[in-house]
């Protein structure tokens, strides 16, 4: 498949939070962590479960960046 997104980072879910409409994907990226709200329903039908590699890919028109 392919997309328009240039960033890929690959790693492990460490917790999944099912809300009433949302849920919160924690996944580990080496020493990172990055988070995503997703619906509940993407979620329960990807089967998203701690332990799961996934590929986190980011979209964004607005990325900060920190020096030191």
């Amino acid at each position: 498949m392919a997309l328009s997104a240039r960033n890929h980072l690959k790693g492990e879910i460490t917790e999944v939070i099912l809300g009433t409409v949302t849920a919160l994907i924690t996944v580990k990226v080496g020493d990172n962590v990055v988070e995503s709200v997703i619906t509940k329903r993407s979620a329960e039908e990807m089967g998203l479960k701690k332990g799961d590699k996934v590929t986190a890919v980011i979209k964004a028109t607005e990325v900060m960046i920190q020096k030191g």
